[in-house]
């Protein structure tokens, strides 16, 4: 264990140290060391944080706890994205009992903010269907001074009531939200008119959505379309057209400018049509009937492309373009996924190589996962690992760990284990920390198509970093390794027998 200590330590330098070392338990060693080799040194909110997600992120979640009390005791000011972090990483072990303990025991810690955290164990608590205890804990914390916004946990509060199919509950806490000091968004209306149109409470529906009225008379209609498109498909899917038009045609009376006038739905040509044609025809009078802006017509595109109904959602760009307006980012997010679930690689590959650079975009971390996801899931592996090529000769680090494990996740899957050894290599190289599953499944490969010294090298790698290998990891191994050696023995054999025959 190497390391440079300098003549006077601060926490940012220890940060950076602690972030070089590839195995997670060297980290905790020079943790540890720092405050002995320098008295007057005191650990603060980021280096804890720093050590908490190295621990974490490789698994050591016993390490990970003992800092959490240190930190505790140390009582250094803390951000609350320490223990979001702490609180998911706990869940995605099936710690969700630890993680309820962390979060009641937040008044212990220096941190004045709980907003995140409690946001976080009410997602895991609705994750894993606890509704009763997540209704229990909103109550005990929301009135809290430490928890600063309640609108998106009574958001999250009001999906899981109507994913559940209990809307009505959904909207009494709706309704109750002035009592919170909180204020509906648009997501607020989004949730819950999608949950009484599952649930066929189309009266209250409508209701909802005359209250938002006033909304458009502010400021017009803007995101709300994608609400008022939610009733008008759902009264469609039941045949009910009829309301559907009169409900669309008050919509635009209310939405439009004096000396615009509003476009209307013919209900005969709609019966006629069919429902998908009805609702298109919906959707098409609702964009060309509102105010434009761009607000609303990115929302509708998102939305559309969000229910993979491309053809829509590209005449609602269009529009948009005619207009004056220019998509968002989402709205390129929302087509390459569309397209990537439809298998419609190629048209993924132009959005981000032509499209997005047309429109002066920048690929971003997230589009460029979104592509090497839909290349990988669907054996195109190769072409993602051009991709990371690409990225890493022109030097924008636009890839991250989760790309190359996505990349390298498609590779094993697809069996091309010397691609994944180079990608697995390229990784390291860039810092970044596979988990042992990764190092395994290359060993196994390796050892599979006869390649033993690059398997013993990524053991070898993975034992440094502080990973156990699995038994059928080294099960693999040896036996890859006794196969090659009993194939020279019975090639020596046939050797000397040829040998001795010729004699």
């Amino acid at each position: 264990m190497s390391v440079r200590w300098p003549r006077l330590l601060n926490p940012s330098q220890l940060c950076q140290i602690l972030k070089h070392q590839k195995n997670p338990l060297t980290s905790l060693l020079l943790f540890r060391e720092a405050k002995a080799r320098y008295p007057n040194y005191r650990h603060n909110g980021p280096v804890y944080a720093t050590m908490i997600s190295i621990l974490g992120n490789s698994g050591r979640i016993d390490e990970m706890k003992e800092i959490i009390q240190e930190m505790r005791v140390d009582s250094c000011q803390c951000k609350d994205t320490v223990f979001a972090y702490a609180i998911r990483t706990y869940a995605t072990h099936g710690l969700s009992g630890e993680a309820i303990e962390l979060f009641r025991s937040l008044p212990n810690f220096n941190c004045v903010s709980w907003t995140e955290s409690f946001n976080t164990i009410l997602l895991v608590m609705i994750n894993e269907s606890r509704y009763e205890d997540a209704h229990r804990l909103f109550l005990e914390n929301s009135s809290g001074w430490e928890v600063k916004c309640r609108l998106r946990s009574l958001n999250m509060m009001m999906e899981a009531l109507c994913r559940k199919g209990r809307s009505e509950l959904a909207l009494q806490i709706f309704q109750e939200m002035n009592l919170q000091g909180c204020y509906p968004d648009r997501d607020s209306y989004h949730v819950l008119m999608k949950g009484l149109c599952s649930d066929g409470r189309f009266h209250e529906a409508t209701h909802l959505l005359y209250s938002m009225f006033w909304r458009i008379s502010q400021k017009g209609s803007g995101g709300d379309v994608i609400v008022y498109r939610t009733l008008l498909d759902a009264l469609c899917d039941h045949g009910q057209v009829e309301e559907a038009a009169e409900i669309l045609n008050k919509i635009l009376r209310k939405g439009l400018k004096s000396k615009q006038v509003a476009p209307r739905l013919d209900v005969t040509k709609c019966t006629a049509e069919g429902i998908e044609v009805t609702k298109a025809l919906v959707s098409e009078c609702l964009m060309r009937g509102v105010i434009p802006s761009s607000v609303s017509y990115n929302a509708m595109a998102i939305d559309l492309y969000g229910e993979g109904k491309l053809a829509e959602a590209e005449k609602v760009v269009a529009l948009m373009r005619s207009k004056g307006f220019k998509p968002s980012r989402l709205v390129y997010e929302g087509k390459l996924t569309a397209l990537c679930r439809r298998r419609q690689l190629e048209e993924a590959r132009r959005v981000v190589d032509e499209e997005m650079v047309k429109d002066n975009f920048v690929l971003t971390r997230r589009s460029f996962n979104i592509l090497l996801e839909g290349l990988c899931r669907y054996d195109n592996s190769m072409l993602a690992v051009e991709y990371l090529e690409k990225s890493s000769k022109r030097g924008n680090h636009v890839a991250n760990g989760e790309s190359y494990e996505t990349v390298l996740s498609g590779l094993l899957r697809e069996e091309k284990f010397s691609k994944a050894s180079m990608v697995l290599e390229k990784m390291v190289i860039n810092s970044h920390h596979p988990h042992a599953e990764f190092f395994e499944a290359v060993i196994r490969g390796l050892s599979s198509v006869g390649r033993q010294y690059e398997a013993v090298m990524w053991l070898e790698e993975m034992v440094s970093r502080a990973h156990t290998p699995k038994v059928s990891v080294w099960t693999s191994l040896v036996s890859s390794v006794c196969s090659k050696m009993t194939n020279i023995d019975i090639s020596h054999l046939v050797h000397s027998s040829t040998d001795q025959t010729c004699s």
